[in-house]
């Protein structure tokens, strides 16, 4: 059997992000290890959600673990740093968050636990960091150095489609399948996701969609269950959330690509 590493900025990325590539492997007997950068500590909670006096850092960690049964992992791990906020906040400049880390350093703390475990693939996000969040661009930065220092097979970048996603819903308001009253987010925004001619890979996880939306579900405190995606009908969250693409640059030759890579991603062309 083979492990994937899969790291990701904050508490809930690895279930919008991966979850169903995570499910899927864990469920044909691979090893899931997540490892998060920061704890979360600058996320908006759901109003009400945190006990008086409970810090939303240790909910979030609490959350991860809750996260990691839906989707079958069997270790959770954090590099320490604190959460960045959005791109321009005055929260960018703290010298311990994850934007200012050095990314040797951060690297290094990483190559830690790939050693460790000597994974056949190594998640991380595009060169974007998906929408432009600072802490999810670092995460492709310190990832990748951190492949190279621990000499992990294959990388695959987790991205969103974004002419997959455009088409898809403009194809189902044009045919009326979109609920009365339900508003996708806009997937117009150019610096949101990869155009289609950039991304290599897709993993379907349409099967793993009920441990995607548990994995969800298991941060509450950011996601209640009116949150668009967890509001999503059936139909429309299998579609949308049911296969998750990748950039896979270089992609590993046939003769050396692990098993798992092999079993998960499928090339787009």
């Amino acid at each position: 059997m083979g492990t994937i590493v899969s790291f990701h900025a904050h508490p809930d990325d690895e279930s919008i992000g991966t979850a169903g590539t995570l499910a899927r492997a864990a469920a044909a007997g691979h090893r899931v290890v997540l490892v998060f950068a920061t704890r979360g500590e600058l996320g908006e909670p759901v109003p009400g959600v945190l006990e008086p006096g409970e810090l939303l850092s240790m909910r979030r960690s609490a959350e991860c673990y809750a996260s990691a049964a839906a989707i079958g992992a069997k270790r959770v791990e954090f590099l320490g740093y604190t959460d960045s906020g959005m791109m321009g906040e005055p929260s960018n400049a703290a010298p311990f968050c994850f934007w200012q880390a050095d990314v040797e350093h951060a690297a290094r703390r990483l190559a830690v636990i790939l050693d460790e475990e000597e994974p056949d693939i190594l998640t991380v996000y595009d060169d974007n960091g998906g929408y432009g969040h600072p802490d999810h661009i670092q995460v492709h930065r310190v990832g990748m150095r951190a492949a190279d220092l621990s000499a992990v097979p294959v990388v695959v970048q987790h991205t969103i489609n974004r002419d997959w996603m455009v088409r898809g819903m403009r194809g189902m308001a044009e045919s009326g399948e979109l609920p009365e009253g339900w508003q996708p987010p806009d997937f117009d925004e150019p610096t949101f996701g990869k155009p289609e001619a950039e991304i290599t890979h897709r993993v379907e996880a349409v099967d793993f969609v009920d441990q995607k939306r548990a994995s969800m579900r298991a941060h509450a405190s950011q996601m209640s269950p009116e949150h668009f995606l967890l509001a999503m009908p059936d139909p429309i969250f299998a579609f949308g959330m049911g296969t998750e693409f990748y950039i896979v640059d270089p992609a590993p030759s046939p003769a050396a690509a692990p098993e798992l890579f092999e079993e998960l991603f499928t090339p787009l062309r």
